[in-house]
């Protein structure tokens, strides 16, 4: 299946005459894999989890953002495939289109992936997400370390549960949910966002 196939469903969703997201074509930066979590005002506070696989970002909706704490088990709910640009994506989508509401970069970063078969061989993230099973290290600014995203269910808009791993990077007492509010990408608060607040210095990734 070809890129353009993949945003077949993104595309059909959205006016670009109208909304600012992009339409996606930007080619790849860097050798490494990145991920980005956006928080997402829309018609319910959640937070979108993406990661770039086969050059879109797989995406999943996580009402409750991210966790620290192994013993969490946070729901997310696949979403449609997006363009490698919306990892930039931070400003406000009309109320009139799909999503509308308020979007920042929580946070951003690369990652890796450390899915291994019985033989200690590399599982391609492409496999695992058909198996239902992907296991990969986040390097972002506010989280870092081994996370699972697990298929709890079958069909189009079957479950998955993010989870994370225990490793030094894990912390029951820690919530950046709570505690991390600013914007990654422009150091900016959801209500400066939402009232297009201009950065007072861009933060750079």
């Amino acid at each position: 299946m070809s890129k353009k196939d993949y945003l077949k469903e993104y595309h059909k969703k959205r006016d670009f005459k109208i909304t600012a997201e992009p339409f996606g074509g930007s080619k790849k930066k860097g050798k490494k894999n990145i991920f980005v979590i956006q928080k997402h005002d829309a018609s319910s506070l959640h937070y979108d989890f993406r990661i770039e696989v086969d050059g879109v970002l797989k995406s999943w909706a996580v009402p409750k953002g991210p966790s620290t704490n192994p013993k969490e088990r946070k729901l997310a709910m696949p979403t449609e495939d997006h363009p490698l640009d919306y990892a930039n994506f931070e400003g406000i989508i009309p109320e009139n289109q799909y999503g509308g509401g308020t979007v920042m970069v929580w946070d951003a970063g690369t990652y890796e992936n450390i899915n291994k078969d019985e033989n200690g061989n590399e599982i391609p993230v492409v496999k695992s997400l058909k198996k239902g099973e992907v296991k990969i290290s986040l390097n972002g600014k506010k989280i870092k370390g081994g996370y699972a995203l697990i298929k709890t269910s079958k069909g189009k808009d079957a479950r998955w549960m993010l989870i994370k791993m225990k490793d030094n990077y894990a912390d029951a007492r820690r919530n950046p949910v709570s505690t991390q509010k600013k914007s990654v990408l422009t150091g900016r608060t959801m209500r400066e966002i939402g009232r297009n607040t201009q950065p007072r210095s861009p933060v750079l990734r």
